[in-house]
C-alpha cells in the first residue's frame, strides 16, 4: 500500500507536466515493485538504478555530491524531485544547500 500512495503523490504533483523519465536513484522494493505502473501512469521512461553491478560504489560520499552536482542540478529549476523521504522539492529550491550539505559531511 505504501508504493500505491507514493504513486498518487507523484501523479498528483506531476499534474498536466510531460514527464520523458522518472529517475529512481536506487533499488529499494518499493521502487521497484511500483515501476511499471509508474510509467503506465506518465507515460514515461522509470529506468531503475541496479546499485554498485558496475563495479563503481555508488553509496561514497565523493561520488554521490559529484552526482548531485553534476546531473542532478545540471537539470531546469523547476525540476520536481522526490526523495522517498519527506516531501517533494525541486532542483532551484535545493541546489543552493549543496556547500551546506558538503560542510555536514555523511
Amino acid at each position: 500500500m505504501r508504493g500505491r500512495l507514493r504513486i498518487e503523490r507523484v501523479v498528483t504533483d506531476v499534474g498536466d507536466r510531460l514527464v520523458n523519465v522518472a529517475i529512481c536513484t536506487h533499488g529499494h522494493n518499493d521502487h521497484v515493485t511500483v515501476a511499471p505502473e509508474l510509467a503506465e501512469r506518465l507515460h514515461a521512461l522509470v529506468p531503475l538504478h541496479p546499485g554498485a553491478t558496475t563495479g563503481r560504489s555508488y553509496s561514497d560520499f565523493p561520488t554521490t555530491i559529484g552526482s548531485i552536482r553534476d546531473r542532478l542540478f545540471a537539470l531546469p529549476e523547476e525540476t520536481l524531485v522526490h526523495t522517498g523521504h519527506g516531501d517533494g522539492t525541486t532542483i532551484g529550491t535545493e541546489a543552493p544547500h549543496l556547500a551546506e550539505w558538503i560542510a555536514r559531511g555523511q
